[in-house]
C-alpha cells in the first residue's frame, strides 16, 4: 500500500452514483446509490490510514467510525450524519459487500433525493479530505445540504399534507425538487401544490393575486372591507392618505407572506419610509384605512370553515434585564422555530432591518431593555412567515360570522380560502363590533392550524383530502407488475389486452414503448420507472399493467411503490456478467424484488415449474396463484398449495383435450382449450403456456369472469400489431417465416422447439446475438440452432457491443458444432440485411426460416417488402 495520503484518497471513489426511486435489489425504498471504488485501500479499515479517526471525529463527532469500520461504512455513516444535520435523516442503509471484481453497492434512504444525492458526494469528498490530512469546512458543507433540503422540500403545508395522506393509504408521487404532489393513480390522481389542487380555479387565483380587486368583489356583495385605493406613485400615496385620514396601511398589490405590508402608519414620514419597502414587491400598492382589531385567519375548504386561528404578531416578553434581541435569540432556540427543518410550524423570530424599522417607530432599538412583563411587537403583522405565532379559536367564532367567511370564499371562486378577518373578537358577529375582510387568500398555510402555539389542533389536511377523496372514493387503480426472463412482453400485451376486453381502459409499458389503450405514446425499451409514471400519471387509465425489467430494477428501482397483481415468469440466464449479476440465484433476487412490492391482500402469481421463481413465496405479501404448465399430477408443489386450499392455474386434461383450468383448493374451473388459444398455434408453441397462464391468473385475480378470459384468449391473435417481434409468422413463396425477439438460451431454446414442431419440409435458420453476452450463452444458442437443418450466420453492427467483427459468429459457430450440425450445412453472412434476403431466396413450397431479429421492426419490413 502506499504510504502518500494523497495517492489513497485518490483511489476511493463513488461510482455510479444515483437515484432509486423505488423499491430495488439494494434497497426497500427510495435511496441515493452508488458503488465504491475502494482503490489501494480495497481490503483495509479506517485502521489502515493513521489519524484518519481522529482527524474525522474532529469535524464530525456524531459519526460513528471505530478502526474496524471499512471504507464504504465510513462513507455511509458520514453521509447519514450530514443528512440528518441537513434536516432529513436518512431512512435507511444497506451496503452490499464487495465480491471479487464487483466493488461494494453502498444505498442510503432519502426524504430528498437531491438531498440524498449531494450528501453521498459530498460524504465521500469528506473522508477523501481527512485521509490527506486537509482542513475540512464542514459547517459549510451542511449550510449548502439545508440550502438543498430547503429548496427541494414541499414546505410545511406541503409536508402535512403528504403526511395525512400517507395515513390514509392513498399514493404520493413527486418528481425529486418539484412542489406540487400527484396522489392517488391513473383516473383517480389529484394534484396538489402545497394547499392549492387541481380543484382550484385559475380565475379563483387571478382574482385574489389582485388584493384591491378581491375588496371591490367582497364589497359589492356586502362584505366590510378597508376603504382605500391603488395608487401608482409615493405623491399619489400621500395624497390618498390625507384623504382617507392617519392611521393608514400600505401594502403591494400582489404579494405573499406578508411581503411588504406596512403595519399602521400615523404621519406622512411613515408613508414615504413604508413606500419604499411596498413597491419593492409590486409597482402598485394599495393605501387603505387603517382598521383596529386582532388578526384572525379564517380556513375555508369546500365551502365549510374547517378552522379559525388568531394570529400573534412576532414579539418579545420583556424581564428587566435583556435586551430585545437576547429574547428574541432565547425563543428562536425553541425547536418549533427550527430554521433548518422546512416542516418547523414556525419560522424564526425576524431580527433584520424591516425589525429595526419597526422597533425605530417607538423610540426602541434591537439592544433596547423591555420592563418586566411587558410585549414588544417586532413586525406589525401577524404572518407566521414573519415570526408569528398563532391561537385556535375555531370554537368560538360566531356562526353568521362563519357563514360571511364561507361566503367570501364562494364569492371569489376558491375550493381552499384562507380569508384574513380583523376583529377584536370573532366570537361577536362582524357587522356588531366594526371587524373587516382584509384579504382572501388562495393556498394558505395550514401548519398554524394543526399545530398552534395554543389551543386545539385542527385536521386541515384531513378536510382537504375528503374534498379531493369523499369518504368511500377510490385513489388507486390496478398494478400489474410483470417481470421474468422470458415472456414478459407477451405476457404484458396478453394481459392489457384482457382487460381491454372488459371495457377498461389500459396503459402498459413494453420493450417497444409505453400504450395508452393501442395507441403507442412514445417508442423505446421503456421498461422502468419513467416509463411507470407516464402510465401512473395519466388520468384516463383504469389499469396500468407494467413490464418491468431487470436493468432498471437495479439501476433506478421500481416506479410504484406497491402493485396489486405481480407476476414472475421464469428465471434463466440472461444479461449474466452485468451491473453485478453473475448467478442465476443473484438474477432471481432481482426478480424477487416484484414477488416483495406486492401490497398485502394483493396477489402473486408465480411459476411454479420454475424452482427459483417458486421459492419467491417466502418473500411476498401477497396471497400466492401458482401457475404450471404441467399441473398438479406433475409438480408437487403445486398439489401441496390447492390441498391447503391455494389457488392456481394450470394445463390440465378436459374433455380429451389439454386445456386451461382455474383451480382453487379442491375446486376445479376449465376455462378452454390450450389449442384454441391463438397464442400457441394450435398447441405448437408450448412456451407461449407459462404466459397464457400468468394472463389468465392475472384476469381471475381481478375479477374477470371465466367466460370473458376465454373470450378474450381466443381473441388475441399474434401479428406484427399485436405482438410485434414476438412470433411472427408470414407466408413467403409457399413457406413461412417466423421472425421472433429470442435473445437467451431458453427463450431460443422454446422457439426451436416450436419450429421443430411445425410441418415443414425444410426448415432454416438466421443466428446471430448480441456481443454483451458470455460466450456460454452464445454456444448454448448456437447448440439450439443445431436442430434446424440449414444456419445462416450473421451479424448485427449495433449489437456488437465491444467485439471484434465476426468474433460473435465464430463462437455461435462452435455452438451448432456441439450441437451436431455439419460446418457445411451452416454459413456465415456478416451484414445483417444481406443475411436475411440470402435465407429469404432459399425458401421453397413448404419451407419454414426462423429469424432470430435485433430489431424486429427492420426485418419484419424486410420480410414483407420480399414477400411483396
Amino acid at each position: 500500500m502506499p504510504s502518500d495520503p494523497r495517492e489513497l484518497a485518490d483511489g476511493l471513489r463513488l461510482r455510479g452514483v444515483g437515484a432509486l426511486r423505488g423499491r430495488s435489489l439494494w434497497a426497500p425504498g427510495p435511496a441515493a446509490v452508488a458503488e465504491v471504488e475502494e482503490g489501494e485501500l480495497a481490503g483495509t479499515t479506517c485502521a489502515a490510514v493513521k489519524g484518519f479517526a481522529e482527524r474525522l471525529r474532529a469535524v464530525l463527532p456524531d459519526v460513528e467510525a471505530g478502526d474496524d469500520a471499512t471504507w464504504p461504512e465510513v462513507i455511509a455513516r458520514v453521509a447519514s450524519v450530514l443528512q440528518a444535520q441537513a434536516g432529513s435523516p436518512p431512512t435507511f442503509c444497506r451496503i452490499a459487500p464487495a465480491a471479487g471484481e464487483d466493488p461494494a453497492v453502498l444505498a442510503l434512504g432519502f426524504d430528498e433525493e437531491e438531498l440524498g444525492l449531494e450528501a453521498l458526494h459530498d460524504a465521500a469528498t469528506l473522508v477523501r479530505e481527512c485521509i490527506r490530512g486537509v482542513t475540512v469546512r464542514v459547517d459549510r458543507v451542511v449550510d449548502n445540504l439545508r440550502q438543498v433540503y430547503a429548496r427541494s422540500h414541499p414546505g410545511p403545508t406541503g409536508s402535512v399534507l403528504i403526511a395525512e395522506a400517507r395515513r390514509r393509504g392513498i399514493p404520493v408521487r413527486r418528481a425529486a425538487g418539484d412542489h406540487v404532489v400527484q396522489l392517488g393513480l391513473g383516473r383517480n390522481l389529484r394534484r396538489l401544490d402545497a394547499a392549492m389542487t387541481d380543484f382550484t380555479s385559475v380565475i379563483a387565483t387571478d382574482i385574489t393575486s389582485d388584493k384591491h380587486r378581491t375588496k371591490e368583489i367582497l364589497e359589492r356583495i356586502g362584505l366590510a372591507v378597508p376603504e382605500g385605493e391603488v395608487v401608482n406613485s409615493l405623491e399619489d400615496a400621500l395624497e390618498l392618505a390625507e384623504d382617507l385620514g392617519f392611521p393608514v396601511l400600505l401594502k403591494p398589490l400582489d404579494a405573499n407572506d406578508g411581503r411588504g405590508i406596512s403595519g399602521r402608519l400615523d404621519t406622512e414620514a411613515a408613508v414615504r419610509a413604508a413606500w419604499t419597502i411596498a413597491v419593492a414587491e409590486h409597482p402598485k400598492v394599495i393605501v387603505e384605512r387603517f382598521v383596529t382589531g386582532r388578526e384572525h385567519r379564517v380556513v375555508v375548504v369546500d365551502g365549510r370553515v374547517v378552522a379559525v386561528s388568531e394570529r400573534v404578531p412576532a414579539h418579545v416578553v420583556g424581564d428587566g434585564r435583556r435586551s430585545i434581541r437576547e429574547l428574541a435569540d432565547e425563543e428562536n432556540r425553541n425547536p418549533k422555530r427550527d430554521p433548518h427543518d422546512p416542516a418547523s410550524p414556525l419560522v424564526p423570530l425576524p431580527l433584520d432591518e424591516l425589525t429595526e424599522r419597526f422597533l425605530a417607530r417607538t423610540g426602541r432599538t434591537l439592544g433596547s431593555v423591555p420592563d418586566a412583563g411587558e410585549e414588544v411587537q417586532l413586525r406589525g403583522t401577524a404572518n407566521i412567515s414573519t415570526g408569528g405565532t398563532s391561537i385556535d379559536r375555531t370554537d368560538e367564532i360566531h356562526p353568521r360570522n362563519r357563514a360571511l367567511c364561507e361566503f367570501a370564499a364562494a364569492a371569489v371562486g376558491l375550493d381552499i380560502a384562507g380569508v384574513d378577518v380583523l376583529t377584536d373578537d370573532v366570537g361577536v358577529p362582524f357587522d356588531e363590533n366594526g371587524a373587516a375582510i382584509i384579504e382572501v387568500n388562495a393556498s394558505p398555510g395550514i401548519r398554524m392550524h394543526t399545530d398552534p402555539d395554543a389551543g386545539t389542533p385542527r385536521d386541515v389536511p384531513g378536510a382537504i383530502l375528503d374534498m379531493l377523496y369523499p369518504p368511500g372514493s377510490e385513489t388507486r387503480i390496478p398494478v400489474i407488475a410483470i417481470t421474468g426472463t422470458n415472456g414478459k412482453t407477451t405476457t404484458t400485451r396478453l394481459i392489457a389486452h384482457l382487460f381491454r376486453h372488459t371495457g377498461r381502459r389500459v396503459g402498459f409499458t413494453t420493450t417497444d414503448g409505453v400504450y395508452y389503450q393501442d395507441t403507442l405514446l412514445m417508442e423505446g425499451d421503456l421498461t422502468g420507472p419513467f416509463a411507470a409514471n407516464v402510465v401512473l400519471s395519466d388520468p384516463r387509465v383504469d389499469v396500468a399493467v407494467l413490464e418491468t425489467a431487470r436493468g432498471g430494477i437495479l439501476k433506478s428501482g421500481l416506479g410504484f411503490e406497491h402493485c396489486d397483481v405481480g407476476v414472475v415468469l421464469n428465471v434463466s440466464a440472461d444479461h449474466m456478467g452485468q451491473r453485478g449479476i453473475h448467478t442465476l440465484e443473484q438474477l432471481a433476487e432481482v426478480k424477487a424484488v416484484i414477488a416483495a412490492a406486492v401490497a398485502p391482500g394483493g396477489h402473486t402469481v408465480l411459476n411454479a415449474d420454475d424452482p427459483r421463481v417458486l421459492g419467491m413465496r417466502a418473500v411476498t405479501r401477497g396471497d400466492v396463484v401458482l401457475i404450471s404448465a404441467r399441473g398438479e399430477a406433475d409438480n408437487p408443489a403445486v398439489a401441496e398449495h390447492l390441498a391447503s386450499g391455494g389457488a392456481a392455474v394450470t394445463v390440465e386434461p378436459e374433455g380429451g383435450r389439454e386445456s386451461v383450468v382455474l383451480r382453487q383448493g379442491s375446486e376445479r374451473l376449465p376455462v378452454l382449450p390450450i389449442a384454441e388459444v391463438p397464442l400457441t398455434m394450435g398447441g405448437a408453441a408450448r412456451f407461449q403456456l407459462e404466459n397464457i397462464l400468468a394472463a389468465a391468473a392475472v384476469a381471475h385475480a381481478q375479477a374477470i369472469p371465466p367466460v370473458k378470459i376465454a373470450e378474450a384468449l381466443r381473441a388475441f391473435v399474434p401479428s406484427r400489431a399485436a405482438t410485434p417481434g414476438r412470433l411472427n409468422v408470414l407466408p413467403v413463396r409457399g413457406g413461412k417465416v417466423v421472425v421472433d425477439y429470442a435473445h437467451n438460451p431458453a427463450g431460443v431454446r422454446g422457439l426451436i422447439d416450436f419450429v421443430v414442431r411445425m410441418d415443414a419440409r425444410r426448415r432454416i435458420g438466421v443466428l446471430s446475438i448480441a456481443g454483451d453476452r458470455r460466450d456460454e450463452d452464445m454456444r448454448e444458442i448456437g447448440s439450439a440452432f443445431a436442430a434446424l437443418d440449414h444456419v445462416v450466420l450473421k451479424e448485427n453492427e449495433a449489437y456488437r457491443r465491444g467485439r471484434p467483427v465476426g468474433e460473435a459468429m465464430r463462437i455461435l459457430a462452435q455452438g451448432l458444432e456441439s450441437g451436431g450440425l455439419p460446418p457445411e450445412r451452416y454459413e456465415k453472412v456478416l451484414d445483417e440485411s444481406e443475411a436475411v434476403f440470402h435465407a429469404l431466396r432459399m425458401i421453397g413450397e413448404g419451407d419454414v426460416v426462423v429469424i432470430l431479429a435485433a430489431e424486429p421492426e427492420k426485418v419484419l419490413a424486410q420480410v414483407e417488402g420480399f414477400a411483396g
